[in-house]
């Protein structure tokens, strides 16, 4: 049984979704050990506990970095964490956080990685005109929506989307690409050459 560790600032949506894939064993082999979240009033913490979840608020305001990012790590460690799921965790984790979880720590962006990185990607998006938008799930290095990518889905920008519907449409496929990188990357068939994930044969 692998251990799942959450870390998120907001209502968490994909941290539900991924809930809901352990739960009825889409994501076999694995529990949530631990939610934590940064934030006093990060509506996902509520449906941690809600879910029967073991979760933790640490504040991170007025923190350094690194200080923060210490005890967090040290709550992971405690709860024997295999790998870090980033769920709108509106931090940018330090060199240090990376180290001690290499290649186990995975973060999901709303678009197609290497395209629109940072804050509000899906309005850059459709600002841009884009005929494909998507999501990224990607392994988290010392770099902003950088590390090597796990899973990616598209979706065609319709004629009749605007920004909302565009984010929605992109938020169902972060719902399924979670949960299928995490028991990729759980299960551990794959090797990183360069920055390719190279699914091994079984």
């Amino acid at each position: 049984m692998k251990n799942i560790g959450i870390l998120l600032s907001g209502r968490g949506s994909n941290f539900e979704a991924i809930a809901n894939n352990v739960a009825s064993g889409k994501i076999p082999n694995a529990r949530i050990a631990i939610v934590i979240a940064n934030r006093n009033d990060a509506g996902g913490i509520e449906t941690a506990r809600r879910l029967g979840l073991e979760a933790i608020v640490i504040p991170s305001k007025g923190m350094a970095r690194e200080d923060h990012d210490r005890e967090v790590v040290a709550v992971l460690r405690q709860h024997n964490v295999d790998l870090v799921c980033m769920a709108g965790y509106m931090r940018l984790l330090s060199p240090w956080f990376v180290k001690q979880f290499p290649h186990r720590i995975l973060n999901i962006h709303p678009s197609l990685l290497p395209a629109f990185p940072g804050l509000e990607a899906q309005e850059q998006a459709f600002a841009y005109g884009v005929k494909v938008a998507g999501c990224t799930v990607h392994f988290v290095d010392e770099e902003l929506d950088h590390g090597p990518i796990v899973v990616q889905r598209a979706i065609p920008v319709l004629e009749a989307d605007d920004e909302k519907t565009l984010a929605a449409r992109i938020l169902e496929q972060e719902h399924i690409a979670y949960s299928e990188a995490i028991d990729l990357v759980l299960e551990g068939n794959f090797d990183i050459i360069g920055r390719r994930l190279v699914r091994m044969q079984k």
